[in-house]
């Protein structure tokens, strides 16, 4: 198993990330604010309108450290990398099956852990705050997705397994309003929406999202699979569609369950918010922190990996993903055993 090494949060848009030697510097106002060896890094992220000199982008393709930048609400925008150093044979026989009959079976893969997983925050709601909540409704859409479980594995086609996942996405989502217990008036989600987010709870969970899929893509590139040719999702310029169907079984539990124990426990606030006329949510820097923090604490937390029968950080759940996703591709499993959470 590979060492996790640090990313690099760059949040406030004022930063420019200059290289001094084997070091990223982060200039502020022209100063340096904060400096790293680039041997400590794996990946660098920034968000907003922050830049990079071209010597550092060197060094980071060079080094093998992913720079990538996105606008303030998460969305991806561009990503400085070197040569690819992947599998040739590996990406081969991965094209091969994003073409064929196996497509399907890792789509269903794929959604059979997302709606049991999501299913998990619901029950787990009902079983925590049984008072507090419209028990009701969270049951009812809990029984839903217990039945889409039931059918995942019979669909035939990608179409098929992708109209159910959008119908149980709307399932889970109708219900995840109820599993937030505090400051209603303010945090609230009545179905998700993106670009833009509507509401506070959509715009922290776009964030995460693009958080997140960025751990996958550095977890799929290390061990040589293109986050780019995906089974579930359809080729497009500039998608990184594999990253997107890993994501599917992680959403769940690594960035919903963060974002309800964090405003339930009050430790976020309606002022952290900039809230647009044409009604986009946005995150103000302060919040973007707090986020990414919470974000690395919560990488450091262990659990025993239901497959692997082995004790590891969350930080690491992406790359053992992607590393197993790998073995099936080569053919050292049977079959793609996706993260279920118990």
């Amino acid at each position: 198993m590979r060492k996790l090494l640090n990313t690099l949060y760059v949040t406030n848009p004022d930063s420019y990330l200059a290289r001094d030697g084997e070091n990223v510097v982060v200039r502020m106002e022209e100063r340096p604010a904060f400096r790293i060896p680039i041997h400590n890094l794996e990946a660098i992220i920034t968000f907003g309108h922050a830049g990079a000199s071209p010597a550092l982008m060197h060094l980071c393709a060079e080094r093998g450290v992913a720079l990538s930048f996105h606008k303030e609400s998460g969305q991806f925008l561009a990503r400085v990398q070197g040569a690819v150093k992947g599998n040739v044979l590996l990406r081969r026989r991965q094209y091969k099956m994003a073409d064929g009959t196996e497509a399907v079976g890792l789509a269903r893969a794929f959604i059979f852990a997302k709606i049991a997983n999501s299913r998990v925050v619901l029950n787990r709601g009902l079983r925590d705050h049984a008072d507090e909540i419209k028990s009701e409704t969270v049951s009812r859409e809990s029984e839903f997705l217990k039945r889409y479980l039931g059918k995942i594995m019979k669909l035939t086609t990608l179409d098929d397994v992708r109209g159910l996942e959008g119908d149980a996405a709307r399932r889970y989502f109708s219900a995840f309003d109820q599993l937030i217990l505090v400051g209603k008036k303010d945090f609230f989600l009545r179905g998700r929406n993106r670009r833009p987010p509507l509401d506070r709870i959509n715009a922290m969970l776009s964030y995460l999202y693009g958080v997140l899929r960025n751990d996958v893509t550095a977890a799929l590139e290390t061990v040589g699979l293109d986050p780019q040719v995906g089974f579930l999702h359809r080729d497009r310029p500039g998608r990184q569609s594999l990253s997107l169907d890993v994501m599917e079984e992680l959403r769940a539990y690594l960035v919903d369950r963060l974002v309800l124990s964090l405003v339930n426990r009050k430790q976020v606030d309606a002022k952290q918010f900039l809230i647009k006329e044409n009604g986009a949510v946005l995150l103000k820097p302060e919040l973007k922190k707090e986020l990414i923090a919470a974000w690395q604490k919560r990488k450091q937390e262990e659990i025993t990996h239901p497959f692997l029968k082995e004790k590891i950080s969350l930080g690491l759940l992406p790359y053992v993903q992607a590393l197993l996703l790998a073995r099936y591709v080569r053919g050292d499993l049977e079959t793609y055993p996706p993260f279920l959470w118990r």
